[in-house]
C-alpha cells in the first residue's frame, strides 16, 4: 500500500493551527545532509543518502527544540510547536514560502545554497514575526529529473505519481507492482536519481556535518545476498537507528530480492534458490520467484519447477506460474 493522503490530509497539513492553537508563523529550518560513500561493489544494493546515517529525525527534533526553547525563553511562555516529517504540514510549501528555496521538477526543495538534499523542520509559534519572500525561481525549461526517473513518477509539472516513485514502491509494506520492478534497479531503499542529476545539486559539493556520513559501508551500499538473508535481530542491530529502521527486515529482503534479480547475474541464482526454499514470509518468497524468473537460467528454472510442485502459498504460486509462463514453462507449471 501507499501513503494515505488525502483531501483532508491535505487542508490540516496547509493549517500550521491544526498543530497549535492560535498559530500565526512558521519558522522553516533546511539542513543539508549530502555526503560521500564508497562506491558500491558488484553484489552492493543501492540505498538514498539520507538513510546513511542515523535517523536524522531525532537530530532534526533536537535542533528544532533547542529553537523552540529560545523562542519560550524569550517569550515568557510556551508559545511554540515542533514538526518534523512526522505530523501533518506542508512542509516543502511552508520552506518555498519563506524563500529557503523553490520547488523543483522533482518535487523537493531546491536550496540556492545546498541544492535538494536538505533536511526540512518547522516550528510553529503564535508570535507574530515579520516574513520573509519567496524565491522567484523555477526550474525553467530543465527536465533532467523527469527524464532520469525510470518509472515515470515525474510528470514534469512539479508533480509527481507517488505510487510510480522508487522511494514509495521500496518503502510498501505489501507487494511491488510486477511491472513496475525491473525499473526500480538495484535501489533497496529510497531513490536519488532525480536528485543525482538537478544541476543546482550537482553543483554544490557534500557540506554536510559529519554527523551524517554513513554509519558503514553495510549501509550505505548492503550485499545483497547478505540482506536476503537479513533476520530480525541483525536488522534491529544494523538498521534500527537508520532511516532503514522503520518498515521490518522482511521489506528489506524483498528489496535485495527485487535487485537481485535485476542484476541478472547467475551467481545469485543459488542464494535465490535457498531463499525460495527456506524463506518464511509469502511476501519475500513471491518476489524471490520472481528474481528466479528474471534471470531464467536453466538453474533458475528448475528451481522454480522444484517449487511449484511444493508451495503452499497461492499468491506465491501466482508469482512461480507467472515467472515461468514469461520463460515459456507454463505448459511444465501445469503438468507439475
Amino acid at each position: 500500500m501507499t501513503w494515505p493522503y488525502d483531501e483532508d490530509y491535505a487542508a490540516r497539513s496547509a493549517a500550521p493551527d491544526t498543530l497549535l492553537s492560535n498559530a500565526k508563523t512558521v519558522l522553516c529550518v533546511a539542513v543539508p545532509y549530502a555526503t560521500v560513500a564508497r562506491r558500491p561493489e558488484h553484489g552492493s544494493g543501492h540505498v538514498s543518502n539520507y538513510a546513511w546515517s542515523l535517523d536524522y529525525h531525532r537530530r532534526m527534533r533536537e535542533l528544532l527544540n533547542d529553537i523552540a526553547r529560545t523562542i519560550d525563553d524569550a517569550a515568557g511562555e510556551s508559545v511554540t510547536a515542533v514538526a518534523c516529517d512526522t505530523k501533518p504540514i506542508a512542509e516543502r510549501a511552508f520552506a518555498q514560502a519563506s524563500g529557503l528555496g523553490w520547488i523543483g521538477k522533482h518535487t523537493n526543495l531546491i536550496s540556492p545554497e545546498h541544492g535538494s538534499f536538505v533536511f526540512l523542520g518547522e516550528v510553529v509559534t503564535t508570535l507574530d514575526l515579520p516574513v520573509d519572500p519567496p524565491l522567484r525561481k523555477t526550474c525553467g525549461q530543465c527536465s533532467r529529473c523527469v527524464d532520469v526517473c525510470p518509472t515515470r513518477a515525474l510528470r514534469g509539472d512539479y508533480t509527481i505519481d507517488a505510487a510510480k516513485c522508487i522511494s514509495d514502491l521500496t518503502q510498501r509494506t505489501d507487494g511491488i507492482p510486477r511491472a513496475l520492478r525491473p525499473l526500480i534497479g538495484r535501489w533497496v531503499w529510497g531513490c536519488d536519481l532525480c536528485q543525482l542529476v538537478c544541476p543546482p545539486t550537482m553543483r554544490r559539493s557534500p557540506n554536510a556535518a559529519s554527523s551524517f556520513a554513513p554509519l558503514n559501508a553495510d549501509v550505505a551500499a548492503p550485499n545483497l545476498e547478505e540482506l536476503l538473508r537479513l533476520r530480525s535481530s541483525t536488522y534491529k542491530r544494523k538498521y534500527a537507528a537508520t532511516g532503514l529502521g522503520w518498515r521490518g527486515a522482511a521489506v528489506l529482503r524483498r528489496n535485495a530480492a527485487v535487485a537481485l534479480g535485476n542484476g541478472l547475474d547467475r551467481a545469485s541464482v543459488p542464494a535465490l534458490t535457498r531463499a525460495l526454499e527456506a524463506e518464511r514470509h509469502p511476501m519475500v518468497r513471491g518476489h524471490v520467484a520472481w528474481a528466479l524468473g528474471r534471470i531464467a537460467s536453466p538453474a533458475a528454472l528448475r528451481a522454480l519447477r522444484a517449487r511449484s510442485g511444493v508451495e503452499q502459498d497461492a499468491k506465491v504460486r501466482e508469482e512461480i506460474a507467472a515467472a515461468c509462463e514469461t520463460n515459456g514453462l507454463a505448459q511444465t507449471f501445469r503438468q507439475v
